[in-house]
């Protein structure tokens, strides 16, 4: 997610830290790595580290939780996760907002790590941030999540990763409400939740008690970030690595596409009143233009009066003019349809 980092400096490292308050629950929040020195945009604000460094504390992992969580060979990941779990965990990907398993999960659990296991965040500590991703003011305990440097996108940013699986996670910005000010945004894609009436037999007995008591309520909604509400002419800070594709379309299509290299992801619903097929593809596997190609195969034994892409992006709507009066549209009957689409208004079938 291409983010603002404004690090706070402390003994020479840069951490991201939390601030002691009265009636808070001690903090176990904080990335465990030194990062190194990061080097952001010439007009990214840089936090002051005045009063900061006597402030942070983080507690150990409690030694009734000390379970190991190792991490499985390639092989066993890769026929474990999804694709979208996959490219998000191993290769880095950030899904779509708001079209993803826990942006809105308001179950009381916590968030363990796809692919291992691992306990990384809390409902407890999870607020409504209105970028459509899943946000935590801190992980469920110290040692839980790393951070690292991350320098893509051409600005210095924190990565967040999984201790033990080293899974790609998200990032963590400085713009998140009390009591941590942090915002862990995090990839649904990355996490499992165990709600908590299954903590005890699935093996998470420990973390049962945390629940009990007034402690147990969530921060309230913080939606003023730099992802939510950007400044005036600045681009939101999170943005997804993947795109997706609103398509004419039935379970007969959905079936077809979510086999095809470089989809991670196809769900069938309606769209603007309109039967399609919504997929989630990675363009750096497939183009939109070859994703179109292999929908107009399947397209092309059914008998429909005409064949709608709901564009929904410029580059797209570009793309689908230009592929629908060459050889790719040819086979469809009663031709093609390049109308606007909202991802916001898909609706996913409900049987």
């Amino acid at each position: 997610m291409a983010v603002l980092y404004r690090p706070v400096i402390v003994a020479g490292f840069a951490v991201l830290a939390s601030f002691a308050c009265s009636g808070c629950r001690p903090s176990s929040a904080m990335p465990t790595a030194p990062l190194d020195p990061p080097v952001g945009r010439a007009d990214a604000p840089v936090a002051s580290s005045t009063n900061m460094k006597d402030t942070a504390q983080v507690s150990p992992v409690n030694p009734a939780n000390r379970t190991a969580y190792p991490k499985p060979s390639p092989a066993e990941i890769k026929s474990k996760l999804s694709p979208i779990q996959f490219e998000v965990t191993q290769n880095d990907a950030t899904e779509p907002p708001f079209h993803n398993e826990f942006w809105d999960n308001h179950a009381p659990g916590i968030y363990v790590d796809v692919a291992t296991g691992e306990p990384l965040f809390s409902s407890i500590d999870k607020f409504e941030s209105g970028t459509g991703w899943p946000s935590f003011t801190r992980p469920i305990e110290d040692g839980r999540v790393v951070s690292k440097t991350d320098r893509t996108f051409g600005m210095a940013r924190t990565e967040v990763r999984s201790s033990s699986g080293s899974s790609h996670l998200g990032h963590v910005f400085d713009d998140g409400p009390a009591p941590t000010g942090l915002r862990y945004c995090i990839n649904s894609a990355s996490l499992r939740f165990i709600p908590v009436e299954r903590l005890g037999a699935e093996g998470y007995g420990a973390y049962a008690q945390r629940f009990a008591g007034p402690s147990a309520s969530p921060p309230p909604a913080s939606t003023v970030n730099a992802c939510a509400a950007p400044k005036p002419g600045e681009a939101p800070g999170c943005e997804t690595t993947l795109d997706t594709a609103l398509l004419g379309g039935s379970r007969r299509t959905k079936a077809a596409l979510e086999h095809v290299a470089g989809v991670l992801e196809a769900e069938v619903g309606t769209a603007d009143k309109t039967d399609a097929v919504r997929v989630v593809f990675d363009p750096k596997q497939i183009a939109f233009r070859d994703l179109l190609d292999h929908w107009a195969k399947t397209e092309a034994s059914l008998p429909r009066g005409h064949h709608v892409v709901l564009f929904t992006s410029d580059d797209q709507r570009r793309t689908a003019q230009a592929w629908k009066s060459g050889p790719g549209a040819a086979a469809l009957r009663g031709g093609v349809l390049v109308e606007p689409g909202d991802e916001g208004g898909f609706s996913p079938a409900t049987d």
